[in-house]
C-alpha cells in the first residue's frame, strides 16, 4: 500500500465563518472559516487545549503556550506603564483563561467592565471566564449580556454557548452525559443508534451549520470531552465513521468519559470502521460515503482552524550556501491530490537541495530510543493514531552515516539538506539528509 494510502487509514481508524468568533476572543487567534476538516481541526483543538497544560519534567510546554505567555507579558508589561485599552484588556483576559487562569481572568475583566461596560469582547470573554471557572449562574448572566451586545453575525454562536450554559447549569456536578445542543436524537430511521446512520426527521432538524458551530464551541473550550463527543457524532451523522471513532476513542482515553452511552456508541463505530477499513480505500475528509442511511454533508470551508498561512512577502531570500529557516507554514501550503502527487509551494520548491533549519517533536519510527532516522512534525501528539498529521506536515529526518539521535519529548532543532519527493509514493514528501539534531533554548 502507498505510503500516504496507508497514512490515512491510520488517521481514519485510530485517529460558521471567519466571523463567528464569539465565546473567547484574543486578536492573536485568528480562526479560518468553519468546519474545518477533521484531522486539521482536532489537530489545533487539542493545541488549544495545551496551552493550559503547565509544564513539567516529562511534559514541556507547548510552542502555543509559549507564545501565548510571550503575549501575556507583553501586555502585563505595558498595564504596569500606563492604562491598557478595552481591545487589550479583553485580549489579557482571553490569555488568562487560555493559559488556565480563569480566576485572574475574571478579577481583570471585572474591572476592565466597570471602565468599558459595553464592550462586547470584554463581556464575552468575561462569561467564558465564569465558565471556566465554575461559576454557571455568574456566566449565564455575562453570556446573556454577550449574546445582547453581539452583532448580527455573531449572535448564533454566542447564543450556542449560553444554550450550552445554561443546559450544564441543571446537572449533577458529576454528570458526563450528551448535551442536547441541537435537540435531536442521534438514532437511524429503525429508531436506533447505527454507524453513519441517521434519521431523516432527525436530520432536518439539525442546523445545516451545526458542525461549524460545535467546532466552534470546542475551540473556545478545549478542555471539554463531551463537546468532542458532540462533534463524534455530528461525524458520524455524516456518515464518517472512521472519524466519529477516532473522537470518541480520544473522549475516552484522553477525556476519561465514561458515560456507558458513549462506551456503546464507540463499540459500535470501532467495529464498523474495522470492517470498513478491509472493504474500501481511505481518501481523507472528502471520501464517498460507504452507507446507505440518510446524512447530512459535510462541506469544509477550511483545512485547519487556526490560520498560520506563509506570508511570502516575509519570506527571507533562499540563500544558496547559507542555513534557510523553513517554515512550518510553508510545508502545510503543499497539496497533494487523489492520487497523491503533491504539489509544492515555490518556495518550497526553491529550498530544495539547499541547507534548512526548523523546530519541532520528534516521532520515532520504531520502539528504539536511539535513532538513525525519525519523523519530525510540528506539534506533540497524545494518541499517534487519532492525531497523526497529515502527510504535508511530516518530514523523515536522516542523521549521517554510524550517528545517531536520542528520542526526547522536548523540541529539538534540525539542521540539513532538505530534499523534495514529487514521484515515488512510498516515500515520505519531505526528507532532511545529514541532519544535525540540538536542543532549543
Amino acid at each position: 500500500m502507498h505510503l500516504f494510502r496507508t497514512v490515512a487509514v491510520l488517521l481514519a481508524l485510530f485517529g460558521l465563518t471567519k466571523a463567528c468568533r464569539a465565546g473567547l476572543y484574543y486578536s492573536g487567534e485568528q480562526i479560518d472559516e468553519l468546519p474545518s476538516q477533521w484531522r486539521g481541526f482536532l489537530l489545533d483543538q487539542r493545541a488549544l487545549r495545551t496551552v493550559a497544560v503547565k509544564p513539567s519534567a516529562t511534559t514541556p510546554a507547548s510552542p502555543l503556550r509559549l507564545q501565548y505567555q510571550e503575549a501575556l507579558s507583553k501586555l502585563e508589561k505595558a498595564g504596569r506603564e500606563r492604562k491598557l485599552n478595552a481591545d487589550e484588556l479583553a485580549d489579557q483576559g482571553a490569555l488568562y483563561a487560555r493559559l488556565g487562569q480563569p480566576v485572574q481572568a475574571v478579577e481583570l475583566l471585572r474591572t476592565a467592565q466597570r471602565d468599558y461596560p459595553k464592550h462586547f469582547r470584554i463581556i464575552a470573554n468575561l462569561g467564558t471566564a465564569w465558565q471556566l471557572q465554575g461559576d454557571l449562574p455568574q456566566a449565564v448572566a455575562w453570556l446573556e449580556q454577550a449574546v445582547r451586545l453581539a452583532p448580527g453575525k455573531l449572535q448564533k454562536a454566542e447564543e450556542y454557548q449560553l444554550k450550552l450554559v445554561r443546559l450544564r447549569q441543571h446537572e449533577s456536578a458529576t454528570a458526563q452525559d450528551l448535551d442536547e445542543l441541537f435537540g435531536i436524537r442521534f438514532v437511524s430511521a429503525a429508531g436506533k443508534y447505527e454507524p453513519g446512520k441517521l434519521a431523516a426527521w432527525e436530520q432536518k432538524k439539525l442546523p445545516s451549520d451545526a458542525a461549524a458551530l460545535a467546532q466552534q464551541l470546542a475551540l473556545w473550550l478545549p478542555a471539554d470531552g463531551r463537546l468532542l463527543w458532540q462533534l463524534a457524532e455530528l461525524a458520524n451523522a455524516q456518515g464518517d465513521i472512521r472519524t466519529a471513532a477516532a473522537i470518541m476513542d480520544g473522549c475516552v482515553t484522553e477525556f476519561g468519559l465514561h458515560a456507558p452511552e458513549l462506551r456503546r456508541h464507540r463499540q459500535l463505530l470501532r467495529d464498523a470502521a474495522l470492517e470498513l477499513a478491509k472493504q474500501t480505500p481511505v481518501e481523507g475528509d472528502n471520501a464517498k460515503a460507504t452507507h446507505t442511511g440518510h446524512t447530512a454533508v459535510f462541506r469544509p470551508r477550511s483545512k485547519r482552524p487556526l490560520l498560520s498561512k506563509a506570508d511570502a512577502v516575509k519570506l527571507p531570500p533562499v540563500s544558496l550556501t547559507g542555513i534557510n529557516p523553513l517554515p512550518w507554514a510553508v510545508l502545510a501550503e503543499t497539496s497533494v491530490d487523489r492520487q497523491f502527487k503533491p504539489t509544492f509551494p515555490n518556495y518550497l520548491r526553491d529550498l530544495d537541495g539547499k541547507q534548512v533549519s526548523l523546530i519541532g517533536f520528534m516521532q520515532p519510527l520504531g520502539e528504539e530510543l536511539e535513532m538513525g532516522s525519525f519523523m519530525l512534525i510540528e506539534y506533540p501528539v497524545g494518541c499517534w493514531y487519532c492525531e497523526m498529521p497529515e502527510v504535508t506536515g511530516i518530514l523523515l529526518i536522516e542523521m549521517p552515516s554510524n550517528k545517531t539521535a536520542t528520542f526526547t519529548r522536548g523540541q529539538v532543532k534540525i539542521t540539513g539538506e532538505l530534499s523534495l519527493n514529487a514521484g515515488d509514493p512510498e516515500n515520505f514528501l519531505y526528507t532532511v539528509r545529514d541532519t544535525k539534531v540540538s536542543g532549543v533554548d
